[in-house]
């Protein structure tokens, strides 16, 4: 099978960015292996990540080649020929299209149009691939990988979808035979589903000079100090919004009786809380709403409310910033 293209080394290369949870590092072992076993290339796949928990920023890197080329690379995809993002809200804190070349393809997991998109990535010009991933998740009851694989294998015509069922089946039916037939269903609709455009480079425009500033390499000179916190993931300023997976707590007011299940199971103190008179006159808390900013989207709010004030919807852009009840911090000035 002929591969579409090749980089200065004899490889195409594909790089999904992704949060623990959505299954991105599974994805590419099961892309490699349909290439390697269906379209009979070289193939190697291998994840990168912090902590290995749900929610944290993962990529998946894999290479193809011709099966003269041996495979003695196995440093992260810098130049990717194609990049699927499994989190559209990635973007916000990590640079998804780093490295990209004019003719690159984006892959991304979301409802909007290429066109919008295009304009949110900051893309000067390429091919745009959008799926509803997590649409198709949710109505399938399955994972937002497998629609993604299913675009993906639209994306990569040397690829035999029918191969990748093989795969899907194998992987699953020893051990969770019910989940072959939603796994194949929600594949076969990702690859029916993705929009694809092309949009050409403004004239006289071209691709920014790729640079490894994304990658910085940590020497003897260029390491930080030791001990220093140089992202304040663990201050106020932290942001758990791209660890959201597409859905999120809706709070309704009226409905709520302050018991404070909610805040019992939340592991980030997402509720906001004010002492109030109640009808008596005594002073009680009361609830005030959701710091989304906090807020990863696990529901374990909406399993552990007993009146349904809370409830677990799929995330609109904007809906958590313009319902966002943010925490009062008061420092006492010295």
């Amino acid at each position: 099978m002929q591969l579409p293209k090749l980089n200065e080394l004899g490889f195409f290369e594909i790089r999904l960015e992704s949060i623990g949870g959505l299954g991105a590092n599974l994805a590419g072992k099961m892309l490699a292996e349909a290439g390697v076993e269906g379209a009979g290339l070289n193939g190697v796949s291998f994840s990168s990540y912090g902590s290995e928990k749900k929610g944290s920023p993962v990529k998946a890197h894999i290479r193809f080649c011709n099966l003269d080329t041996p495979i003695r690379d196995t440093s992260p995809v810098e130049r990717p020929h194609i990049v699927g993002i499994f989190q559209e809200a990635l973007a916000k804190t990590v640079n998804v299209i780093s490295g990209i070349y004019e003719d690159s393809t984006v892959l991304v997991n979301s409802r909007k149009t290429p066109a919008e998109l295009k304009e949110q990535l900051k893309l000067l010009g390429g091919t745009i691939a959008v799926v509803d991933a997590t649409g198709i998740a949710l109505e399938e009851k399955n994972r937002v990988n497998m629609a993604m694989l299913g675009a993906m294998f639209r994306l990569c015509p040397f690829l035999d979808p029918q191969t990748m069922k093989e795969v899907i089946r194998k992987s699953l039916e020893s051990k969770y035979p019910q989940m072959v037939a939603p796994a194949i269903a929600t594949f076969e609709r990702g690859y029916q589903e993705v929009t694809i455009e092309t949009f050409a480079l403004p004239e006289g425009m071209s691709m920014p000079a790729f640079t490894r500033a994304d990658t910085p390499v940590l020497g003897y000179e260029t390491q930080p100090i030791g001990g220093l916190v140089i992202n304040p993931g663990n201050s106020i300023l932290k942001d758990l919004s791209i660890s959201r997976s597409g859905m999120m707590p809706h709070f309704n007011l009226d409905a709520c009786i302050h018991c404070a299940q909610c805040d019992n199971v939340c592991p980030d103190n997402c509720f906001v809380w004010e002492e109030q008179p109640d009808k008596k006159g005594r002073l009680q808390m009361f609830l005030q709403g959701i710091d989304y900013q906090y807020c990863k989207g696990c529901l374990k709010c909406v399993h552990a409310c007993p009146t349904d004030a809370l409830s677990g919807e799929r995330e609109e852009d904007g809906v958590a910033a313009a319902n966002r009840v943010p925490h009062r911090f008061d420092f006492a000035m010295q």
